[in-house]
């Protein structure tokens, strides 16, 4: 195959002639198929249906099936028992949540700005429900894109639109940095590569500081995608459309109104204090900005041009006039070799400490999530940019000649028609357009190979992040084609592009270890064996919670915050009442989808964070799979796990009864979707024999310390002693591999 491919056109395929034609259920057979006849490689026997739809499900929900319906599809002897599952999984909103949870990792996702303060993002939920209904309402993928890179500009009278862009605004960010003209460029890179990446599978970046040395991009053809940006921005204070609020809205801002009706006469003589010294604060911040930032912030509003417009607007997003002159008092209050230090700022500041000790009485009254506002891209209101430059060696201080906004000569160098409005600069509109052309042959097979991934584990193209010179080739080139244009074709419709995996004879198959096929085909890579793949972070958690019952199925809000350590959990709330973690008061809020779990960037859910979760700083293509001990002992001593265990126990017990054998079958019917087979059941009830003396002994010495099954209907069905070895059980079994893989 010659370098350049991904850059060529994309081909209509027609499905291959092959033998066995019957084993051709949709198209996609035929391309795996003639591979295989090639090899002389038969395919794999179907899987039953029991591991067929427990593959399904955990693919498609990232969840397990119950067994009540893995009972109904196994004795579902209809011809489109198959198609029925598929469209039941698809209509689900697990789906969405499922889809969304990958496109989040792409999106480098985080409630929390990064760097050192890693400041809460507190609209960035709304960004997360945005796409977890893109995937449940099956809009259009090249919709999806446009609206995420220039939703403003295309549709600034659509607040889902506004909402969308907040793909661009998941930048890290420091808003402590002195030089908020080098951090527009440091915006501005974060965004070019995320989309270059995203959309492209191109690894732009490289071109940031030399001319890529694998694909022809220049370091000029770099700049030239960044001048598509060169003018936005970002507002996280637009109003939320009155009318559109949620119920979290409302009770966020009944909340917030709680709060300050008990703190105003506190703040008020906050105000008072700070007010004398207000001006000179901001002034003293003002010039602790570096030279390029300072002629922006000290110029008048009138002879701004476009950078100083950008310039000043950051300023005013990351400048708090309380904390900053709060901060400023206390400075020169409390070092005396201050210039400005005086006693009376002293008395200030220390009356100001008494009355900040005050109002920390009243932090159990904040709202601890959500907010009455959104975050969206802007252009403030003006269609000229500040101009983009080449950066020698990629050197913010080291600008060369100025670009305009460009398409690279490798992705085919297209000519775009930038049209400016009166309030937007139009360029992000043309780029996005670009992105979702139908003539775009990079997008849809960027996307079509991402799916692909999610099923059978590798891409077409296994570098799903890099399509470039250096990434590898595509195994199966022509049934990349046949996906991406198929997908173009039917609207770009992502349901149906899962549809068309999900009932293919290739996804049926076995994941049966074959010789033959080791031998021939040691990789796996024509997949003639269905690869075995283990449960990413998410789905470990998430099934866990579904198994036992617990599993709080509320779709979108505010992040929550489940128990963490303590010592991990922070103190104080600061001026904008944010803390480094505050466990949520409503129990029912521990128990939701790991997609719902704040995600602070310098501190990771401790209990996903062993399971290789996505890094959200930056785009996150393909999760790692790592065996480590630390992983074993998260399950086994955790106590979170222990207590998924007991009410796994008790619905077990709740469900089977008393009969042992029926309780066992019931464990793994919940777990593994199947019956123990004898080996395992003789095994299962030796470690109960075995597990209940040992607690008997325990009870003999005084000590019962043992977990006990929970939320049992009738708790004289079990003695403690029993329902603590079958607890035990339970959690053993929940450690095994067999949960943790999908087959």
């Amino acid at each position: 195959m010659p370098n350049g491919w991904a850059y060529q056109p994309v081909k209509q395929q027609q499905p291959p002639a092959v033998k066995q034609q019957k084993w051709v259920r949709t198209p996609v057979d035929a391309f795996v198929l003639s591979r295989l006849e090639e090899k002389g490689i038969k395919p794999s026997t179907e899987a039953d249906r029991a591991t067929f739809i427990r593959r399904a499900t955990i693919d498609a929900w990232g969840l397990l099936p119950t067994p009540e319906e893995v009972k109904a599809f196994v004795n579902d002897k209809s011809p489109n028992a198959y198609e029925k599952l598929v469209d039941r999984l698809l209509a689900s909103h697990h789906f969405g949540e499922r889809q969304a949870r990958r496109w989040l990792d792409l999106a480098r996702y985080a409630d929390s700005s990064g760097f050192q303060n890693d400041a809460t993002r507190p609209n960035n939920w709304r960004y997360r429900d945005y796409v977890i209904k893109a995937f449940n309402d099956d809009k259009p993928f090249d919709r999806f894109i446009r609206e995420q890179v220039a939703g403003d500009e295309l549709w600034p009278d659509s607040q889902e639109a506004k909402i969308a862009t907040g793909f661009i605004a998941g930048y890290p960010d420091n808003a402590n940095s002195r030089d908020l003209v080098q951090r527009k460029y440091q915006i501005s890179t974060d965004i070019t590569d995320t989309i270059g990446e995203t959309f492209l599978a191109s690894t732009i970046g490289c071109a940031r500081c030399h001319n890529h040395k694998s694909d022809k991009v220049s370091q000029k053809e770099y700049f030239q995608l960044q001048a598509f940006l060169a003018n936005t921005s970002f507002d996280q204070r637009t109003p939320l459309a009155k009318g559109t609020e949620t119920p979290w809205d409302k009770k966020f801002a009944e909340q917030q109104a709680k709060y300050r009706e008990a703190t105003k006469e506190i703040r008020d003589k906050q105000a008072a204090i700070l007010k004398p010294y207000r001006e000179a604060a901001i002034k003293y911040q003002k010039e602790r900005y570096l030279t390029d930032s300072r002629e922006s912030i000290f110029k008048p509003e009138s002879e701004w041009n476009a950078l100083d417009r950008w310039v000043n607007f950051r300023h005013k997003t990351v400048f708090n006039p309380d904390t900053d002159t709060a901060g400023y008092l206390r400075l020169t209050a409390e070092n005396k070799e201050h210039q400005d230090y005086s006693p009376d700022r002293a008395a200030a500041w220390k009356e100001y400490q008494k009355l900040q000790a005050e109002l920390r009485k009243f932090d159990n009254l904040r709202p601890i999530g959500g907010s009455v506002n959104i975050t969206a891209a802007t252009e403030l209101g003006h269609s000229d940019s500040p101009p983009t430059f080449v950066r020698f060696g990629g050197i913010h201080e080291r600008p060369t000649e100025e670009v305009q906004p460009g398409i690279p000569t490798l992705w085919g160098g297209d000519k775009l028609e930038i049209k400016p409005t009166a309030t937007s600069s139009g360029r992000r509109t043309a780029y996005a357009n670009w992105l979702a052309s139908p003539n775009n042959p990079l997008t849809p097979r960027v996307y079509a190979n991402r799916v692909w991934s999610q099923y059978f584990d590798k891409g077409i193209v296994p570098t799903v992040a890099d399509f470039g010179r250096a990434g590898e080739k595509p195994t199966n080139p022509e049934l990349l084609d046949y996906l991406a244009s198929s997908f173009v074709k039917n609207g770009w419709s992502v349901k149906k592009l899962h549809k068309e995996i999900l009932l293919s004879a290739v996804y049926r198959q076995s994941s049966e270890e074959r010789a033959d096929v080791a031998k021939l085909d040691p990789k796996n890579e024509l997949l003639a064996v269905y690869p075995r793949k283990r449960l990413e972070a998410e789905e470990i958690r998430d099934a866990l919670l579904y198994a036992s019952g617990q599993l709080t199925d509320v779709v979108g809000g505010p992040a929550v915050f489940p128990p963490i350590a303590k010592v991990l959990e922070g103190g104080q709330a600061d001026f904008d009442g944010n803390r480094q973690w505050t466990v949520s008061k409503d129990k029912a809020d521990w128990n939701r989808r790991s997609i719902y779990i704040f995600s602070r960037r310098s501190l990771p859910y401790p209990l996903l964070q062993n399971f290789d979760p996505a890094n959200p700083s930056q785009a996150h293509h393909k999760r790692d799979v790592t065996t480590t001990p630390l992983q074993a002992l998260t399950l086994f001593n955790s106590d979170i796990v222990v207590n998924w265990s007991q009410a796994l126990a008790g619905r077990i017990i709740n469900e089977a009864g008393k009969d042992q054998a029926a309780q066992l079958s019931r464990l793994y019917q919940i777990l593994f979707s199947r019956e123990p087979n004898k080996t395992e059941l003789a095994a299962l009830k030796e470690f109960l024999v075995k597990e209940e003396a040992i607690v008997q002994k325990k009870v003999a010495d005084g000590k019962f310390e043992a977990a006990v099954p929970t939320g049992l209907k009738d708790p004289s069905v079990i003695n403690p002693v029993r329902g603590a070895a079958f607890v035990d059980l339970v959690h053993t079994v929940a450690n095994s591999n067999d949960f943790a893989y999908r087959f």
